[in-house]
């Protein structure tokens, strides 16, 4: 949480905003194995997510989502779709309440190494990810949805 003071002398606590992206390419997902920032592991280090992060101020949610694909695994990436917004105050294995927006997007090409955010990268066939108890936050139930969608085709996005 974010913890503000106003004008008046009042305080709140405020939820931060996350972009995450379900990166496609050839019918398989690439997800990160969460590694280490400044040599401290990162919460959920060694589970395998979805790529992204905060959104930073002046940015908007496409902006912050390819400049996290691109810091993470140096993959860019083109195509974005908005698949999920949760909100859920009560997502696990979170220290922030962190609301989080999910897209969909193809990959384009790798230009650059990833930072030590992510400590392995790997493209996994959809039907073929890693198990819910090794997958970081709630990226699993993420890419579910995804998995449905392609089945469905759903309107999007999805809230909650």
């Amino acid at each position: 949480m974010i913890t503000c003071s106003f004008e008046n002398g009042n305080k709140t606590s405020l939820r931060h905003v996350t972009v995450n992206a379900i990166v496609v390419k050839d019918d398989r997902v690439l997800l990160g194995k969460r590694g280490s920032l400044n040599g401290k592991p990162i919460l959920e280090s060694g589970k395998w997510g979805l790529l992204g992060g905060f959104l930073s101020r002046d940015e908007n949610l496409a902006q912050a989502v390819k400049r996290e694909v691109m810091e993470e695994s140096g993959w860019e990436i083109t195509n974005l779709k908005l698949l999920i917004i949760n909100d859920n105050p009560n997502r696990p294995k979170e220290d922030r309440q962190n609301v989080d927006v999910i897209f969909v997007a193809d990959a384009v090409g790798k230009i650059k190494a990833g930072d030590e955010e992510v400590m392995e990268l790997k493209w996994f066939p959809v039907d073929e990810l890693p198990g819910k108890g090794e997958m970081a936050f709630d990226h699993g139930y993420d890419i579910e949805i995804y998995k449905r969608y392609l089945k469905e085709n759903f309107p999007l996005p999805v809230f909650g």
